[in-house]
């Protein structure tokens, strides 16, 4: 049984769906610990529910990055994973982190990446009058939001749309393309290697895998 790690920052729905997933779809993942830098994350509810560990790292003692990420990292090595979920994790993870996980981080970020890294990325969307907006799952790199491209989903952006309709339109096709993305990894069937995010032994072109973005 592969072992993931989740972190979380807040309400936790993709958390909710993963754990459905590894249920229901993922036979050969399970969720052995939920990890969160804010004590008041409603996603740590669902971890409960689902009797898995959980534990609430704090902010306020470490003022320094590296420091915590290494505090986390301790954490996170007591249970030897095999994949690690940032799942609304609102914190930029350090270079020690990324580099001791290289290749087993996975995020998902609110844009059709590589545009709009960062934050505020529904309401530049709206700013700018963009067509389309959508969600990236990427590999986790030392650039920020700028890691492999492995699945995005699109939406249309209607006359009529505010940041929240945006946010829940935006929220449903997350809910489907994370556990897909974190099934193929558990099946080895996506790694990271040379930069680059690879499927079925296929390089994955620069917004990734195109066919099932078409279908969506």
């Amino acid at each position: 049984m592969k072992k993931i790690i989740v972190l979380i920052s807040g309400k936790g729905s993709n958390l909710k769906f993963i754990l459905h997933a590894c249920k229901n779809k993922i036979k050969t993942g399970k969720v052995v610990a939920v990890l969160s830098n804010n004590p008041l994350a409603y996603g740590l509810i669902y971890a409960k529910k689902a009797y898995i560990p959980n534990k609430i790292i704090s902010e306020s003692k470490i003022i320094d990055r590296i420091a915590y990420d290494i505090k986390l990292i301790k954490e996170i090595d007591i249970y030897n994973p095999d994949l690690i979920v940032l799942a609304g994790y609102m914190r930029i993870l350090s270079d020690v982190f990324i580099q001791h996980y290289k290749g087993i981080i996975l995020n998902i970020h609110p844009s059709l990446l590589p545009k709009y890294p960062g934050l505020h990325t529904h309401r530049l969307v709206l700013e700018n009058h963009d067509l389309e907006h959508g969600s990236s799952v990427h590999f986790v790199t030392n650039k920020l939001d700028g890691g492999p491209i492995i699945l995005q989903s699109r939406i249309p952006i209607l006359p009529e749309d505010t940041e929240n309709s945006i946010i829940k339109r935006i929220k449903q096709q997350e809910h489907i393309i994370y556990p897909i993305v974190i099934k193929w990894f558990i099946e080895k069937r996506l790694k990271m290697e040379g930069g680059k995010a690879w499927l079925n032994g296929e390089k994955l072109p620069l917004n990734g895998y195109e066919k099932y973005l078409n279908k969506l």
